[in-house]
C-alpha cells in the first residue's frame, strides 16, 4: 500500500485543552492486508502506528495538567505514532525528541506538527534496542501503550537507565490488562520507584479503555 499518496482522513482529537487535528491513513483495512508474512516474524513490523490509542489521549491530558514541570525541558517521546503526545508536549514548550520504530508515522507525525501549528520535535526513526540517544540527557520519558509484549520490557528499562537523568522522570499510560500488570514489580525490584497509578477513562476513535498512568523515577538500582 502506498501510505504517502493514498487517501488520507483527519480525526479531531479532544485533549489537553484544545482540539488537535490528526492525519492517517483513511484506509486501515488495506495497509493492514498489505502486510507480508516477513512482517509476522521475530521483528514484528506491523502498522500499529496507524491507529490512535487511547492511551496517548490520556496521555497527552497529563501533559498538559503537568505543563508547568515539562516547559523548557529535554523530553523524550517513545514509539510517538502518529504524533500526538510529542505535539503537544512541544506546544507546551518541551523541548521534545521523539521516536518509532518506523518510518510512515514520522511522516504523518511531522505533518501533524504542521496542521496543529505547533513547534517541530525532533523527529527520528530509531530502535530503543539500539538507540543514538546520549547517556542522561533527558528530563522526562514519556510513552502511551507501548508495554503490550513482555519482550519489550528488557530494552525499555536499558534506555531508561542509560538516557534519563539522575533526578528525571518517566510516565507511562498503560491500558489496565494482564500484560502489563507485572511491570511495576519487576521495575521496583530493579530499583525503581513506581507511583500508584491515576486511573481513568480514555476514548478515541470509537475505542474506549481505562488507562493507568504511573510515574517512575530512579531509585538505587540493582544489577
Amino acid at each position: 500500500m502506498d501510505w504517502v499518496s493514498g487517501d488520507r482522513e483527519i480525526i479531531v482529537v479532544n485533549t489537553a485543552g484544545r482540539e488537535w487535528k490528526i492525519e492517517r491513513s483513511a484506509d486501515l483495512e488495506s495497509l493492514w492486508n498489505s502486510i507480508g508474512e516477513d512482517d509476522f516474524g521475530d521483528d514484528e513490523r506491523l502498522p500499529y502506528w496507524a491507529e490512535l490509542w487511547p492511551a496517548s489521549v490520556l496521555l497527552g491530558e497529563w501533559l498538559y495538567r503537568n505543563q508547568k514541570l515539562i516547559k523548557g525541558k529535554k523530553c523524550l517521546d517513545l514509539g510517538c505514532g502518529l504524533g500526538l503526545t510529542a505535539v503537544i508536549g512541544a506546544s507546551l514548550g518541551a523541548d521534545v525528541v521523539a521516536f518509532d520504530y518506523e518510518f510512515p508515522p514520522l511522516y504523518f507525525a511531522r505533518n501533524n506538527a504542521e496542521l496543529n501549528e505547533t513547534t517541530q520535535p525532533l523527529w527520528l526513526q530509531m530502535d530503543w534496542r539500539d538507540h543514538s540517544l546520549s547517556e542522561g540527557s533527558f528530563d522526562y520519558i514519556w510513552g502511551g501503550d507501548v508495554l503490550y509484549e513482555k519482550r519489550f520490557f528488557d530494552p525499555l528499562e536499558r534506555l531508561f537507565r542509560q538516557v534519563l537523568k539522575p533526578e528525571g522522570t518517566i510516565w507511562m499510560a498503560e491500558p489496565v490488562r494482564d500484560i502489563s500488570t507485572p511491570v511495576w514489580e519487576k521495575l521496583d525490584r530493579l530499583g525503581w520507584k513506581t507511583s500508584l497509578p491515576l486511573t481513568e477513562k480514555a476514548a478515541c476513535c470509537n475505542a474506549e479503555m481505562t488507562v493507568n498512568i504511573r510515574e517512575v523515577v530512579p531509585g538505587i538500582f540493582k544489577n
